[in-house]
């Protein structure tokens, strides 16, 4: 990295530090909920089931439309095209093993990077400068061989003092078989070509607007040999610069929905968090499930009671490790196993990667641009049977969706609207529902992240 780049970073790491600093991470009041229950499998998912009319509170709607003209304008701005050529570019540079070659534009880890940046710097430049992007370089040891690495960053200011911090990651190393072996083919298009060019394209469309909360943008090198590009950018960037990280997305494998046995799910996606089941990151992954139920064009989002697969890792550990809240999204089904040579762009189902980056965009959309989450929550009983909930009202807030969750499940499986910032019904008990949420919703059907989850004593 040339001395003029280096300046650059300097100065926007600065900057970014005079905005953030006195920001917080914007945690609301808890109560427990549950008690972890860690299983190598699935956990049990109660499918949603809308409330009856005759079961609402008299106040009480079902949840109208929310993926309303803009947010389907939104979505559509995701470009198939863009996400498979991405994945072509990453795949021509043979091998992006973090030993492989620095220098060579058309080869190796050094070429990926600055195709990176390439993208990142097209993006400021059209955006007038309202992503700014610069490199987060470490030194890493591998196999015996020192090399300088670089996390390629983009940000997004926003303009809400305090509002806090999204961060969407992807790793961009790839490897073969023999993980030492650096010269070896190593296309990656699934692991993790895919997930780089949701990451990519989710910073283009984004890029061309503003937005309530900051979004970063992170592809990450050193991940396949124990995530340690994610593992310092948490110590030497977001810890130290105090940035309030509110939640990490990390996009690893997002291409393949099929198997070598001939098993195909082409309308799900994994979600992996830290427990236990009232942690901030599993507070996160039914938030997301949420959302995506609410706005996502089709995809399931399965959650599963652990941090990651059997044995597997990836980088949203680096951060749920250090308290922040953090999920992995991962593709359905693994038609190769981690650095085959055989991942390649031309087993990459195009349609699949296309929703599962519209999903997330949702996603990021409604936790950036929507409103704040109520606060203050309190659970009162007013007689008769009847429990109250009340909160403090919402700026800029025309109604509210209650998010409920039955015993057993993982998910917030039930859901009402109401326009108040107060609710009356005999159904907030513990036979009926274990905890609950509330998000507020603006004039233009646009929800924002939930509230922290309350149990239900």
């Amino acid at each position: 990295m040339d001395k003029q780049h280096h300046i650059r970073a300097l100065l926007f790491i600065c900057w970014m530090a005079f905005v953030l600093i006195a920001c917080n991470l914007g945690t609301s009041e808890e109560a427990p909920i549950l008690e972890a229950r860690p299983s190598p499998t699935p956990a049990p998912t109660i499918g949603y089931s809308p409330l009856g009319d005759a079961e609402l509170p008299g106040q009480a709607a079902a949840v109208s439309n929310l993926r309303g003209a803009e947010l389907l304008n939104l979505l559509n701005e995701v470009e198939t095209d863009r996400l498979i050529a991405h994945i072509g570019t990453l795949q021509g540079f043979y091998t992006r093993h973090v030993n492989s070659e620095k220098n060579s534009d058309s080869r190796g880890i050094g070429a990926a990077r600055r195709y990176l940046e390439s993208q990142f710097e097209q993006m400021q430049n059209e955006s007038q400068g309202a992503l700014q992007y610069f490199t987060h370089p470490f030194e890493l040891v591998y196999n015996g061989e020192t090399t300088l690495q670089y996390n390629v960053v983009a940000t997004i200011t926003g303009t809400e003092p305090n509002a806090g911090v999204i961060l969407v990651g992807a790793h961009y190393d790839s490897v073969y078989l023999d993980l030492d072996d650096a010269e070896a083919f190593a296309p990656g298009a699934a692991d993790n070509g895919s997930g780089v060019a949701v990451l990519i394209e989710l910073a283009r469309i984004l890029s061309k607007r503003p937005h309530r909360m900051t979004i970063m943008f992170v592809a990450f090198s050193a991940e396949e040999v124990g995530r340690i590009g994610s593992r310092r950018f948490v110590e030497e960037y977001i810890k130290r610069l105090n940035i309030p990280l509110v939640a990490m997305f990390n996009l690893d494998a997002l291409g393949s929905n099929n198997d070598k046995r001939g098993n195909v799910q082409d309308n799900l996606l994994r979600v992996y968090s830290a427990g236990p089941d009232n942690s901030p990151s599993r507070q996160l992954a039914r938030m997301v499930n949420f959302i995506a139920f609410n706005y996502g064009p089709g995809t399931d989002l399965v959650i599963y009671e652990d941090i990651d697969r059997e044995g597997r890792y990836g980088d949203h550990e680096s951060f749920s490790e250090s308290g922040y809240a953090a999920i992995r999204f991962i593709q359905s089904l693994e038609e190769h196993p981690n650095g085959s040579p055989e991942d390649i762009v031309q087993d990459i189902e195009p349609a699949y990667l296309a929703q599962n980056a519209k999903t997330l965009l949702a996603v990021v959309t409604a936790l950036a641009d929507g409103p704040r989450p109520p606060r203050n929550i309190s659970l009162r009983d007013v007689g008769g049977g009847l429990r109250r909930v009340v909160w403090e009202p919402v700026p800029d807030a025309v109604s509210y969706v209650i998010a409920l969750r039955s015993p057993g499940s993982t998910i917030f499986n039930q859901q009402f609207e109401v326009t108040d910032n107060f609710v009356d019904w005999d159904g907030f008990n513990s036979a009926r529902f274990v905890s609950f949420a509330i998000a507020a919703k603006d004039a233009s059907g646009l929800i924002g992240p939930l509230s922290a989850e309350y149990a239900i004593p």
